[in-house]
């Protein structure tokens, strides 16, 4: 049996998988060149598929039959995980080895690179991997009351719907949490309020689960007990979230204190549930360490973290440069980075005290070239920005690029350009490789940098989510 795509003995409307795209979809082509993008399908394999979309180029469709199963497909954990009706849609590639779903990630950093960048890295970092099932400590989960059931859901929603499937358990949630799904369905139904409260938000710090309760209408005196009992029954706090994020308050005050630890570096980040953390805090320590002997500062040195938040690597940093400037659009956050600075400033031993740290609130989307040198010179930068990357903030730095070597169109230098320096080496943290890599080209090709390492980061294993890190020097 011919296993090429499109080879004429193989049976009628049987597809072999070439390769397997970002959102674990196989990719086969019909003997007439149109691609087929197959949900359930992975490479190598000899399949069946249902479509279920067609264009003029391309189909949807969803497998029905594996005839030559690849070596790495593997058993899903999860009972909930799957191509049937009601599926969870959390995950994508519960079905393929975990060790394979590195390298499909990888695979993507480089094509987005190259294709989208025109970069290509010096050197490929080994990459980060952890545990593959109960590391997920921050969560969103949906919650509905069923009226024609009579029954509470509390989960994920369903594969490619609104719904919220109908879970019992979750393997990649830390697994008190998983188990706690039953008994928090019960109590929802419970409630007085159990049609007007849509969410559960999870917050995991290393001693405190924490848990987020928005409701759209007060809660009385019984629901109120009734949360009371379930925190004193399986050991969690609650929150309440009456409006926007900004109600965020504890139910009852006092009682432990949500945070995470750096062992490494001797931090520790106390945090608001609702503020951003890494969802898997395994992965952030060995992310924070690699960044940090990346970027290899001096005590001689100042260094700027963009996108510094509550200051998971501005505090690390803290502890190995000379100064730091942290720099957040929130100023909510800047405010609880700074008081996080002086909390491990005024518990650090004798002779490690921190670096001389200042944080400053910035929209840096909207970043200019004059800014950029108002902050100042530093040695490096660590840049960490959400999912839109850090477009302005590169455009700035290539602007002042462009300029000093006369390049055509160039904006004029900025005042005080002329005593700037930009850094010698910046490390970029991604969650989105279409933008690291749009952000590297300009780096590259306009702002006088080499690529000279990248590598992923698997924080959310069994989905499509594609963490990364780049090293870029001064050329």
């Amino acid at each position: 049996m011919n296993p090429e795509p499109g080879a004429p003995d193989l049976p009628e409307g049987w597809l072999h998988v070439d390769s397997l795209d970002i959102e674990a979809q196989g990719i086969a082509r019909r003997p007439d060149g149109k691609v087929v993008f197959i949900d359930g399908a992975l490479t190598g394999e000899l399949v069946s598929a249902q479509v279920h979309r067609r264009k003029n180029h391309w189909e949807a469709a969803t497998l029905t039959a594996v005839h030559r199963p690849s070596s790495q497909r593997v058993r899903p954990r999860c009972p909930h995980f799957g191509l049937h009706q009601g599926a969870c849609g959390g995950c994508k590639m519960q079905h393929l080895d975990p060790s394979a779903q590195v390298a499909v990630k990888q695979r993507v950093l480089e094509d987005n690179l190259w294709h989208l960048g025109k970069v290509r890295p010096g050197l490929i970092l080994r990459p980060i991997e952890g545990p593959a099932w109960h590391y997920r400590y921050r969560a969103r989960l949906s919650v509905r009351y069923v009226v024609k059931k009579d029954e509470v859901l509390v989960g994920f929603h369903e594969r490619k719907s609104r719904y919220v499937a109908d879970m019992r358990e979750c393997p990649v949630l830390p697994a008190h949490v998983s188990a706690l799904l039953p008994p928090l369905r019960a109590l929802v139904h419970g409630l007085d309020a159990r049609e007007t409260c849509p969410q559960i938000e999870l917050a995991c710090g290393d001693a405190v689960t924490a848990l987020v309760l928005r409701h759209l209408e007060p809660l009385s005196p019984r629901d109120v007990q009734a949360l009371r009992g379930f925190a004193a029954a399986h050991g969690v706090q609650w929150w309440l979230q009456p409006k926007g994020p900004d109600t965020v308050h504890l139910l009852d005050e006092g009682g432990p204190e949500l945070a995470y630890a750096l062992p490494e570096f001797g931090i520790t980040m106390p945090f608001r549930p609702t503020d951003f953390t890494q969802v898997n805090p395994h992965i952030n320590r060995v992310l924070v360490g690699r960044a940090l002997r990346l970027l290899d500062a001096q005590r001689s040195e100042r260094v700027i973290d963009w996108f510094c938040g509550l200051g998971n690597f501005t505090l690390p940093i803290a502890t190995r440069a000379g100064r730091v400037l942290g720099v957040e659009g929130s100023a909510a956050l800047v405010e609880r980075a700074r008081q996080n600075f002086e909390r491990n400033q005024a518990l650090a031993p004798a002779g490690r005290a921190l670096a001389a740290t200042e944080f400053a609130a910035r929209n840096l989307f909207d970043m200019t070239a004059a800014q950029l040198v108002r902050d100042g010179t530093a040695d490096r930068w660590l840049v960490d920005p959400p999912r839109e990357g850090a477009f302005a903030l590169v455009k700035a730095l290539a602007a002042i690029h462009q300029a000093r070597i006369g390049a055509d169109e160039a904006e004029p230098l900025p005042h005080g350009a002329e005593v700037w320096q930009p850094p010698r080496r910046i490390v970029y943290v991604s969650c989105n490789p279409a933008t690291l890599a749009r952000d590297a080209g300009l780096l590259v090709h306009q702002a006088g940098y080499r690529c000279t390492a990248a590598g992923v980061v698997n924080m959310f294993p069994h989905t499509a989510h594609v963490e990364s890190m780049a090293v870029f020097d001064l050329a």
